[in-house]
């Protein structure tokens, strides 16, 4: 298998400017083959499997990725998702919020948008938004994107942050202009859709790139994968114990983050504590059209690298795996602040015990077996607007 690649030529200009030429892959990325339509369909064992879905069992399988792209869009959307030149002011990509590093999220409780400088928890000065940044592995299996759900497609996704004033405070005019000035993007986009260079580029192109890079962000690859798929060496023995503690009657953690994704597009309000000075965050529920049963709902997010994405919760609350552990072991509902109406999900509503101390040992150490990175894509070194990508932190 090899990794998306992007060649990257640097011919210094008579007038002593660099310019770069790029050539997008013709293959597929890593666990993707190209299908006779030309497009990159994954590959992995969790699709031979014929257990019934949602009950958590290890050899479940894979639901349909939501959409199927060339490679030419996928390693175009890659460019795209590491140059700032999208954005308003051109200082801040995608990644500069999504980090390869940190699994595609941010480190920080919440995120921070338009005119922040650096990567990271470290990054300062913009506006800080009012949710946490979540990571990106898998996002091309979901129905349901955001926090609370408003968006269906990661097409519709792509333009929310990119056109919002206190995220990428671009604007659909500023995206086709800057795009429409760099003859390398005329070139890229051509050759990726199959058309002319000289019809201009389209939003929907923008936002289908961006699309197909994120939906080749798959992360099946963990030591819990090794064990689904025959490994019993895999999981250590308190690894073991933990992944049937978190399929188990008390646990229930497989009715919200279903395997082998470990995640769904339920909307569940599970009473996560409020922020401090800030009012209740309502959730799904003041989305129109307005619905009570969803105040305080929030999309299900996956575990996958989750030991890698903290802080937990849509505001960041939880610092650490062991305190999300802790908050889902105490009563129901005992963080939710007097006066909120919340209707707690059933799962949370109908549980019945704690779980004792090694068996919330046991559940942390088996979260840590949902580890996997082994097929993000390589980070440019350059990009075709020639502004700086993002730097890594971790070399």
């Amino acid at each position: 298998m090899r990794l998306l690649a992007l060649t990257a030529v640097l011919l210094l200009g008579a007038n002593g400017a660099h310019a770069a030429s790029f050539a997008l892959a013709d293959h597929c990325p890593p666990s993707f083959d190209m299908a006779e339509d030309g497009r990159c369909h994954l590959v992995s064992l969790y699709q031979m499997y014929t257990a019934a879905p949602g009950q958590g069992g290890l050899r479940v399988p894979l639901p349909e990725l939501k959409g199927s792209y060339t490679p030419q869009q996928i390693d175009l959307g890659r460019l795209l998702f590491f140059d700032p030149v999208l954005s308003g002011d051109g200082k801040s990509s995608c990644a500069h919020c999504h980090h390869p590093d940190l699994a595609y999220a941010d480190g920080r409780t919440t995120g921070m948008g338009a005119s922040g400088e650096g990567v990271g928890p470290a990054r300062r000065q913009g506006d800080v938004l009012p949710r946490n940044t979540p990571g990106l592995w898998n996002v091309g299996f979901l129905g349901r994107l955001f926090w609370d759900g408003r968006a269906t497609s990661l097409e519709e996704q792509s333009v929310g942050p990119l056109f919002a004033a206190n995220e990428m405070a671009s604007t659909p005019d500023h995206v086709r202009q800057a795009l429409a000035m760099n003859p390398e993007y005329r070139r890229l986009f051509a050759q990726a859709f199959q058309r002319s260079a000289n019809q201009p580029i389209a939003l929907e192109e923008v936002a289908t790139a961006l699309a197909a890079f994120e939906t080749s962000l798959v992360s099946l690859n963990s030591r819990f994968d090794r064990y689904a798929h025959g490994d019993d060496r895999a999981l250590s023995d308190s690894e073991v114990r933990g992944w049937n503690v978190f399929r188990g009657f008390v646990g229930r953690c497989t009715q919200c983050h279903v395997p082998p994704l470990f995640q769904s597009d339920d909307l569940a309000a599970i009473g996560a504590p409020p922020v401090p000075g800030q009012p209740y965050d309502q959730g799904a529920g003041v989305l129109p059209p307005a619905d009570p049963a969803l105040n305080g709902a929030f999309k299900v997010p996956t575990l996958r690298n989750i030991a890698l994405t903290a802080p937990y919760f849509q505001a960041g609350q939880f610092a650490q795996l062991a305190d999300v552990v802790d908050f889902y072991n105490a009563p129901r509902g005992h963080a939710v602040p007097p006066g909120a109406k919340v209707e707690l999900h059933w799962h949370i509503h109908m549980r019945q015990a704690e779980l004792p101390p090694q068996d919330v040992a046991d559940l942390l150490s088996f979260l840590n077996a949902l580890t996997d990175t082994s097929m993000s894509p390589q980070v440019p070194t350059a990009v075709p607007s020639g502004l700086p990508v993002i730097p890594r932190l971790h070399p």
